[in-house]
């Protein structure tokens, strides 16, 4: 086993395990899922990248992630997308509302955290079954352990005493993403997305066309956490109810020619912690649920700092390096 293991290859944990490597310390990187991306997922629909996890990403001026974000633009995998969306109730748009540039990747989100782990030693489709003191992971010995995973996942692979002491107690929410196309563009060419209020369905909508800049007639509409668990045994199900509320919203006059939903059951913390990262007994967990408020520049933040802290410690250890 290396000197170190980061389990979960999300943002979090890609940065983490950069951090970790540029330290010198040994590091491999176990997911479960078939390639790097976590909860920034990208899957291929009707011959085209859709984004079906995180919307957007944003960075702030002279943030250490500010500076990741311009090298990803330089090499054209990220873009500038907008910096106004609509806000929209359940009969319709009513006004827009505007804040910092939100970015896209024509590749989609998952091609940046392809790019962070670019080099790295990743393992997909591994599945980590338990996390110890020691600490170990499956049973081997590990100088270090990083969790970057949603708490109810990192909590299923802990001792109940250490998840308390590291996890704690707190909610996250479900959510399911639904992409739905069009034969053509069927709403306005301003729109962007829709930030969706009062509505039992609807919390958010993004045009990935726009969002991409290739204009396909895409909008991937994400859903409340109440509509999500009532649907989480059969995600599917859900898409007429979806495909009705994007249309009443954006008063779109046709229906879908396509669907897709993906279920995402702990899509965000609904509390997420102030500080950057945890840490107990050589177990650390990272990710969206700490370094609150809760998104892609957190995740990334919380990760590089925890693999910078540990990459300090661990590289300063005889034969480390």
């Amino acid at each position: 086993m290396p000197n170190s293991v980061v389990v979960g290859a999300g943002i979090a944990g890609a940065a983490c395990a950069r951090a970790l490597a540029a330290a010198g310390v040994p590091v491999q990187v176990l997911d479960r899922g078939r390639r790097p991306g976590g909860r920034m997922a990208s899957r291929t629909l009707s011959g085209r990248v859709t984004d079906l996890g995180a919307s957007y990403l944003t960075a702030a001026d002279g943030s250490p992630f500010a500076a990741v974000v311009a090298d990803w633009v330089s090499r054209g995998l990220a873009r500038p997308w907008t910096d106004t969306f609509a806000v929209a109730g359940p009969d319709g748009v009513e006004r827009t509302t505007s804040g910092p540039v939100r970015y896209a990747a024509p590749g989609g989100l998952r091609s940046l955290v392809a790019d962070l782990a670019e080099g790295l030693d990743v393992v997909q489709e591994r599945t980590v079954g338990r996390v110890e003191p020691g600490p170990r992971v499956d049973g081997e010995d590990a100088t270090a352990v990083v969790l970057a995973l949603p708490d109810p996942q990192a909590r299923r692979l802990l001792p109940a005493d250490l998840a308390g002491r590291l996890l704690g107690e707190r909610e996250w929410r479900p959510s399911l993403s639904v992409a739905l196309g069009w034969d053509e563009r069927r709403w306005p060419a301003d729109l962007h997305g829709a930030f969706v209020h009062d509505d039992p369905v609807l919390e958010w909508v993004a045009d990935d066309g726009d969002r991409r800049g290739d204009g396909a007639p895409v909008l991937v509409a994400h859903t409340t956490g109440d509509a999500a668990a009532a649907h989480l045994e059969d995600p599917d199900a859900a898409a007429p109810a979806v495909a009705e509320a994007v249309r009443r919203v954006l008063g779109i006059d046709a229906p879908p020619s396509w669907t897709h939903v993906h279920r995402w059951s702990f899509a965000r913390p609904a509390d997420p912690r102030e500080e950057p990262f945890g840490r107990v007994d050589g177990i650390a967990a990272c990710g969206d649920g700490w370094r609150a408020p809760s998104k892609v520049e957190s995740a990334w933040t919380s990760g590089h700092l925890l693999g910078t802290e540990l990459g300090t410690e661990l590289g300063a250890e005889p034969g480390s390096r």
